[in-house]
């Protein structure tokens, strides 16, 4: 079974290149990827992903707009019922990561991570267990 993730942009954050990198390298890994576009709101995001049956959410963050975006995509998408992983890539402050992981995200990767750190990532939150 392929693993099956949307890639989104939340918020006024137009930076388009890293999530079309990011995107190319899941489908290169056997996944399926839905990318939603940019400037997505959480309440899109989460209804995509219902729609879409994925089995993670991934949002590029380089707005520093990651500790209010984040946590509205999660709630969005646990008041629709939905327990689908949501991980966070992009320009994450070290100090930031606790405060995601509390807010119910299953992984954050900063800049620089490995294409290998990213697959490893979906893959792992896409694991029953995270879900």
């Amino acid at each position: 079974m392929s693993v099956r993730v949307l890639v989104a942009k939340v918020g006024l954050d137009g930076h388009d290149r890293g999530i079309k990198v990011v995107a190319r390298l899941l489908r290169d890994a056997g996944m399926e990827v839905v990318y939603t576009g940019l400037f997505q709101t959480p309440e899109t995001v989460a209804v995509a992903a219902i729609q879409e049956d994925v089995d993670v959410v991934g949002l590029s963050m380089l707005s520093g707009a990651h500790l209010t975006l984040v946590p509205l995509v999660v709630a969005a998408l646990r008041e629709r019922g939905s327990d689908i992983p949501v991980v966070v890539g992009g320009i994450v402050p070290p100090t930031d990561i606790p405060l995601l992981i509390e807010a119910g995200v299953a992984g954050v990767m900063g800049p620089g991570a490995s294409g290998e750190s990213v697959v490893a990532a979906i893959t792992e939150a896409a694991k029953p267990e995270h879900s």
